[in-house]
């Protein structure tokens, strides 16, 4: 991966994943790194993925390096290994974790510049704490903070806040996070509260996804209320969430105004909420399904 400069770059973890849901038990690759990067391959866009697996699930980072998708594989001793369970409501998730992978640290990545990094961890120990400081000097930190809440005791993930929050969300351009996750990070259950605190501890875009209910974005002091946008039957909500910011973070490089890039990307979720495994269309079939709803 020799790019001097991404656009957009996902540093994350690809997982091996088993997802059980009332109709099914599917074992497939996941986590942010494999989601975000699936979606990033359909747009028009300079896109680099840095992940890390075990030798045994290498065949997930030639999967990607098949398809045209640029990822620099940093040699791993484990792969994260998740057990997902849905509910009728795929808005409830049980989950379990099997297996943890290596830390990614600033050393590993100093050679890599890109206008955005996408940081996906999948648990709280997933990146050094100097790893985020340390990208900021080489380009915009977008972060989806799930997995720095998520702490594993005896497989189980248990909520936790993040313990870095105050000294590292300044570096922080845009922040992705649900309202459960907002929660525990401000101890806020009111939505635009908890927003206007994450923006006074640094964070210039707030991006706040609500499954079922759309989403809402604050930045420069205004909220920007999403729709969602459902497909005509629904398959599957694993990777909605990479998805959107996919879209998102996509429009914002291109220089596309907050409310317009945040109904690109739920569309963009929308429609890989009808089918199964990650998104797969265009960024046409985007635009059509937006001007369709």
């Amino acid at each position: 991966m020799n790019e001097s400069v991404f656009d957009i770059c996902c540093i994350g973890h690809i997982t091996q994943d088993k997802v059980i849901n009332p109709q099914s038990t599917v074992y497939m690759p996941g986590g942010t790194a494999f989601y975000f990067s699936q979606a990033m391959q359909h747009l028009p866009v300079n896109y680099g993925l840095v992940t890390s697996v075990a030798q045994t699930e290498m065949v997930y980072v030639e999967q990607l390096q098949g398809i045209g998708i640029k990822v620099q594989a940093l040699p791993g001793s484990g792969t994260v290994y998740f057990e997902n369970s849905y509910a009728e409501d795929s808005n409830n998730r049980t989950q379990r974790v099997l297996q943890k992978a290596d830390t990614f640290d600033a050393e590993q990545l100093k050679s890599i510049n890109a206008k955005v990094f996408h940081l996906g961890p999948l648990l709280a120990d997933d990146f050094a704490p100097d790893l985020i400081e340390a990208l900021a000097s080489q380009g915009k930190i977008s972060l989806d903070v799930q997995g720095l809440l998520r702490r594993v005791e005896d497989t189980q993930v248990l909520a936790t806040d993040w313990q870095h929050k105050r000294e590292l969300l300044p570096f922080v351009h845009t922040l992705k996070v649900n309202e459960h996750e907002l929660a525990v990070l401000t101890g806020q259950e009111d939505i635009q509260v908890g927003a206007v605190l994450l923006a006074g501890m640094g964070v210039k875009e707030v991006v706040v996804t609500l499954g079922s209910e759309g989403s809402l974005i604050y930045a420069d002091g205004e909220f920007h209320t999403i729709p969602v946008f459902k497909p005509d039957v629904f398959r599957d909500a694993t990777g909605c969430g990479d998805t959107y910011m996919a879209g998102y973070l996509y429009k914002r490089v291109k220089g596309v105004p907050v409310t317009e890039a945040g109904l690109f990307a739920s569309a963009m979720a929308g429609l890989k909420s009808g089918i199964s495994g990650p998104f797969t269309g265009t960024e046409d079939e985007v635009n059509s399904f937006i001007m369709r709803n």
